[in-house]
């Protein structure tokens, strides 16, 4: 007979199990370490959960989570104020950031529209999007979200509700990814390097 964890430490594995990537097995195995490494590490991070609960909020302009409001990139006096970068979540914002591409603005949209999950236009933060464009100082606005068929019909829908400004709409590129081998792209990503091809 396999003895069974207590009501805390089960309620611990429970909790880890809803973070993305980890499941019951993974779960297990980090609360095990954790309660291992009680003091090395579960007390810090338990005081780095509390802070960041006290003390880490949503941008009320750009929707972005940081420790002031409005957050460090919308502060930055450095950054191109005439470029916006749409994305789906913060995750893509930050992605951006470790690239160094672009030192842009960016507008959060907190998901994609969704049908099937019952997510609509009043659920993403698409009217926010459009009073930013209506800024003198706002250009162009590249729509940065994922090629999903989802992501697709939001960029759709954002392009027509940006119609009546005067700000140029662009979208990131698709196609053949750097140091990509044709033979191990899929059809749909062949198809879209042909039809965005640029000169050379």
């Amino acid at each position: 007979m396999t003895a069974e964890p207590g009501s805390e430490i089960e309620r611990l594995i429970q909790l880890l199990a809803r973070l993305p990537g980890l499941g019951p097995r993974s779960a297990r195995r980090a609360a095990l370490h954790l309660i291992k490494k009680r003091e090395p590490l579960m007390v810090p991070l338990a005081s780095a959960i509390t802070d960041a609960l006290d003390k880490v909020c949503e941008c009320s302009v750009c929707g972005n989570v940081d420790t002031v409001d409005p957050c460090a990139i919308c502060r930055d006096p450095k950054r191109e104020g005439g470029l916006l970068i749409v994305v789906e979540d913060v995750a893509d914002l930050w992605a951006l950031e470790r690239a160094g591409a672009h030192k842009a603005r960016y507008h959060v949209l907190g998901g994609v529209l969704s049908a099937l999950d019952g997510v609509g236009p009043d659920d993403l933060r698409i009217a926010a999007l459009v009073e930013r464009a209506a800024d003198p100082a706002v250009s162009e606005i590249v729509i940065a979200v994922n090629a999903t068929v989802e992501g697709q019909t939001t960029a759709h829908y954002i392009t027509d509700a940006l119609a009546g400004t005067n700000v140029d709409v662009s979208r990131l590129a698709h196609g053949v990814p750097v140091g990509g081998e044709l033979d191990y792209l899929d059809e749909g990503t062949l198809t879209q390097a042909i039809r965005a091809r640029t000169p050379f």
